[in-house]
């Protein structure tokens, strides 16, 4: 089989068994037209190849391995204690091989465990994009981009203007970040986390806000070393990579120079969404609780 998928301004192929069934929300990118730029050639395995190559990074998930094609990758699932289920191999600079384990093919629909196995970070890093961890809505056509580690509140914020303001989500757990026409904007991604809501657009980007849980609802503005250092930790960054970590702190440090990033501490109630919705949309003048701080 073979399919052309667009994510961001990133056109490739895939070729593969027709037996492998893909993620719904992976298949919202399909492309009936473009020219790829890569291609990926996905086949099954009885057994996981070892890669040859400098091991340069393990985590728990995965094994990077420096090559003379550039990487290779042994795949696995984060908090799950199995063998790896893929095998990436760049084997040349516009085409990769990804062996799959038998065993593992049922797991593919989950859409993390699909997208990983395409390291999609490193050409999103290579056409200036960024992979944000975000609750991503649309409010009066611009984006507000909830963002803080797992489990903080994103996806309960963005249901909240959901439910009092008539926004929209697009994305409950991730959004690509790129310019266009010199604007950054918040665009899908093909993984929306236990939220179940992905969608394919492109928004320009109103604000990020970071977020803290608290009793109380209160805003302040971040300075540009808050803004930065609390993008960076939410930022999908390939830590061993240099080139990589230089291009994506050049990137941030342009996103904060254009885009306002907030941090509210929040509960989860109607009066969050005023405080917020005080500082980010002053002239609608609505905001009856929170305090506003700037610094």
């Amino acid at each position: 089989m073979d399919k052309l998928f667009r994510i961001g301004d990133f056109c490739f192929r895939l070729l593969f068994p027709e037996k492998l069934s893909f993620p719904f929300n992976f298949l919202l990118f399909e492309s009936k037209q473009g020219v790829p730029e890569y291609s990926y050639q996905l086949c099954i395995t009885d057994k996981i190849p070892l890669p040859v190559g400098r091991v340069i990074a393990v985590r728990s998930d995965i094994v990077v391995y420096q090559t003379s094609f550039g990487e290779s990758r042994l795949i696995g699932i984060k908090g799950k204690d199995t063998s790896f289920y893929a095998c990436y191999q760049e084997i040349s600079e516009r085409q990769a091989e990804v062996l799959l384990s038998v065993p593992e093919i049922s797991g593919l629909h989950i859409d993390p465990v699909f997208s990983s196995m395409f390291a999609l970070e490193r050409h999103m890093i290579k056409r200036n994009s960024l992979i944000l961890h975000c609750a991503y809505m649309v409010y009066l056509r611009k984006a507000i981009l909830f963002s803080a580690p797992s489990g903080t509140g994103k996806s309960t914020q963005a249901e909240l203007w959901d439910r009092y303001r008539g926004s929209r989500t697009v994305n409950g757990d991730r959004a690509l970040l790129r310019k266009i026409n010199g604007a950054w904007s918040a665009c899908g991604w093909p993984v929306c986390g236990t939220s179940g809501i992905c969608e394919l657009e492109d928004t320009p980007i109103h604000a990020i806000v970071m977020l803290r849980q608290g009793e109380d609802n209160h805003i302040e503005k971040l300075s540009p070393i808050q803004a930065f250092t609390e993008l960076y930790a939410q930022i999908t960054i390939n830590q061993w990579n240099r080139v990589f970590v230089q291009r994506a702190m050049e990137l941030i440090e342009d996103l904060i120079g254009q885009v306002p990033v907030y941090q509210l501490t929040c509960n989860m109630t109607e009066d969050a969404v005023r405080c917020l919705e005080h500082t980010l949309f002053p002239e609608s003048n609505t905001a009856e609780n929170g305090q506003i701080h700037e610094r």
